[in-house]
């Protein structure tokens, strides 16, 4: 068993009422490390002044996660079949909507990697496609959601 933490801290401005939604959604979000991420609503839930646009929010973050947890997991599948990775890029993208209960969620993320493999040894297609079919079933974050998380392989 592994356990993992952050701690998640928002602290309400002096002049904010807050009773009346008026308030910022500015928060942080650290992580042992020290790293801290300043992370906010998204503005498409919560309209401007009161979300702040370029910092993180938690769909992105949710999309991120999967994203990253499925391109770790594939670059240890290739490298333990012997191939060589040059770089890994996913334009990844999650669609809120309602889900079957009525409730807005992530419903749908589409993983767009492309990876650019080096030497001579190069995978087929097919391999491809296998290779990130095992990284998914193998990842921890798509284990853990009920989102459908489909690949759309760049070449």
């Amino acid at each position: 068993m592994s356990e993992y933490s952050a701690t998640i801290s928002w602290q309400c401005g002096v002049s904010e009422p807050f009773v009346d939604q008026r308030y910022s959604r500015a928060h942080w979000w650290e992580f042992d490390g020290g790293v801290r991420v300043p992370a906010s609503s998204s503005p498409h839930v919560v309209p401007l002044p009161y979300s702040v646009a370029e910092y993180v929010d938690p769909e992105e973050a949710f999309v991120a996660a999967l994203s990253s947890c499925h391109m770790l997991t594939f670059l240890w599948l290739v490298a333990r079949a012997g191939y060589r990775v040059e770089s890994y890029r996913d334009e990844v993208v999650g669609i809120m909507e309602a889900n079957g209960r009525g409730r807005q969620a992530i419903t749908r993320v589409t993983l767009q990697p492309l990876v650019q493999f080096a030497g001579d040894r190069q995978p087929t297609l097919a391999e491809l496609e296998q290779l990130h079919c095992q990284a998914h079933e193998e990842c921890f974050i798509a284990n853990s959601v009920k989102t459908i998380v489909t690949t759309r392989i760049r070449v």
